[in-house]
């Protein structure tokens, strides 16, 4: 079950969807866990019913938090009666086995992006949750964030007119672990591919061509991979859009997330989430609260509304926001980002399927 970049697509029905979607947690780091605690808390008729994580350790300490038992493995979690979907939020290596088993299933599955690396394998992972009506959403959680969300939503009903511009700007505050940079693929395949989505989804329209630069101005070590951790990406779309995105890998200041559409009728824009909103003014300036700190701060509401959304397709009421299709969509930009960057050419994009 595939999502688009408007989120259309066919509806799978279920008989009796369950009357709560018990669902199975694989992974229990920092991400499997938010995802946990949202669902044992604050996602109406969804819960935890399974946690697998190798550390048992790790497990066990999410598994007793929401309530939930703790699986000796990955494979026994999927098999369980006791679970209704999946979420995968184990390491990208291992995704694309785990989609494959849950399908096998039967159970709907959430997968944290990417799905994978590799092309063909996202192919044959479409090809294998379409045939078996088996609903596969992707973690691209920006498309859920209620500010994001009112910038797309002026631009598909005609707010500002036909859209000319978008700037994108996505900066974390500090470069991930270098061990896993190591496996990420690469900025524009790990950090930038968010921004490729939300390109497409807030643009409504295809991106026909990528011209990226990027440099490594933050940590030597990245470099050492031969990886970037500042990069600039313009992308053409079929609509005669283009896009401006922007990214670091450290901003001193907070978490810095900003979207902004300019069109022939106006303007829309999602601004940065400070910590609070209070300000003191004084005779020697105004002082405003510092940004929210990292992504489980500032994206926290969009990871609930993703798993709502999910859970109304997991029961077989509609289809799933963002699928297997925009993971390949927001891969090919990712792949042709780098290789321009490397070439120091524009790159074309193929859209068509």
């Amino acid at each position: 079950m595939t999502g688009t970049v408007l989120g259309t697509g066919p509806v799978r029905s279920l008989p009796d969807p369950p009357a709560t979607l018990r669902v199975g947690i694989v992974g229990a780091g920092r991400i499997g866990s938010l995802h946990a605690d949202l669902l044992a808390r604050e996602v109406p008729g969804a819960g935890v019913s399974a946690v697998f994580d190798p550390l048992s350790d790790r497990a066990e300490d999410l598994a007793a938090r929401v309530g939930a038992r703790r699986a000796r493995s990955a494979d026994e979690l999927i098999a369980s009666d006791a679970v209704d979907a999946v979420a995968i939020c184990a390491s990208t290596d291992s995704h694309v086995r785990l989609i494959e088993l849950a399908a096998g299933a039967g159970k709907p599955v959430f997968c944290e992006k990417p799905l994978s690396l590799d092309l063909a394998d996202i192919d044959r992972l479409e090809a294998l949750t379409d045939a078996d009506g088996v609903p596969l959403q992707v973690g691209f959680n920006r498309r859920f964030d209620p500010s994001h969300r009112s910038v797309w939503r002026a631009v598909r009903e005609g707010a500002i007119g036909d859209p000319h511009l978008i700037r994108i700007t996505s900066r974390d505050p500090e470069p991930p672990p270098i061990e896993y940079a190591r496996v990420s693929g690469g900025l524009f395949l790990d950090m930038t591919s968010h921004d490729f989505d939300m390109a497409r989804f807030i643009a409504g329209s295809e991106v026909t061509e990528v011209f990226a630069r990027g440099a490594a101005r933050v940590d030597p070590a990245i470099a050492e991979l031969g990886d970037v951790d500042t990069a600039v990406s313009a992308l053409s779309h079929e609509n005669g859009c283009m896009t401006l995105i922007d990214n670091s890998r450290r901003a001193s200041y907070g978490y810095d997330q900003r979207v902004e559409v300019f069109g022939s009728e106006g303007m829309a824009r999602s601004d940065n989430h400070p910590l609070h909103s209070g300000e003191v003014l004084t005779g020697s300036g105004r002082a405003e609260p510092v940004l929210r700190p990292f992504f489980l701060d500032r994206y926290r509401e969009s990871y609930r509304l993703g798993w709502e959304s999910f859970a109304v397709a997991a029961a077989g009421r509609g289809c799933v926001a963002v699928g297997a299709e925009d993971a390949r969509r927001a891969l090919m930009i990712g792949i042709a980002a780098t290789e321009s960057m490397r070439s120091g050419a524009a790159v074309e994009v193929e859209t068509a399927r």
